[in-house]
């Protein structure tokens, strides 16, 4: 829901971080508590306009976040950006416009995850090498998908 009425309302504006993210040793994702500077491959995260963020160990707890599915407190609107972290490039790319495989043999931190690309020729590239299911938009990423992962 917080998704939706965010992209309807224009709030999510602003483009990526511009190269890697380092998160702090101590830094933790908020779904699930792991410490997300051992997964810098898989890093997500949201930037507000107050300059404070929240980092992912993956792209499945983002969503879970954004989807209210981890039972925490909502998302807050003063979102500026959401970005994921391109599986071959590993550089982070704005969310909102990147590709997600869903169903491939690649693992993440917590498991089965949305393996997030910024061109959607690697991701269908990804899809044929690993086995995956489909390819989503980040529109398309709904609770019923980021459920079945789990």
């Amino acid at each position: 829901m917080f998704l939706t009425a965010a992209l309807a309302a224009g709030i999510l504006l602003a483009a990526p971080p511009p190269g890697p993210v380092k998160p702090g040793p101590r830094e933790k994702c908020p779904v699930c508590g792991m410490f997300v500077a051992k997964y810098p491959d898989w890093i997500a995260g949201i930037r507000h306009r107050d300059g404070s963020r929240l980092l992912f160990d993956g792209a499945k707890d983002l969503f879970k976040f954004l989807l209210g599915l981890d039972g925490g407190a909502a998302p807050r609107s003063d979102v500026e950006s959401i970005f994921v972290t391109d599986y071959y490039a590993v550089t982070p790319v704005d969310a909102r416009a990147a590709f997600f495989v869903v169903g491939s043999d690649a693992y993440g931190p917590m498991g089965r995850e949305l393996v997030p690309f910024a061109r959607l020729e690697d991701a269908r590239e990804f899809l044929r090498d690993h086995h995956g299911e489909r390819v989503l938009t980040f529109a398309e990423v709904t609770a019923a998908v980021v459920k079945a992962l789990d």
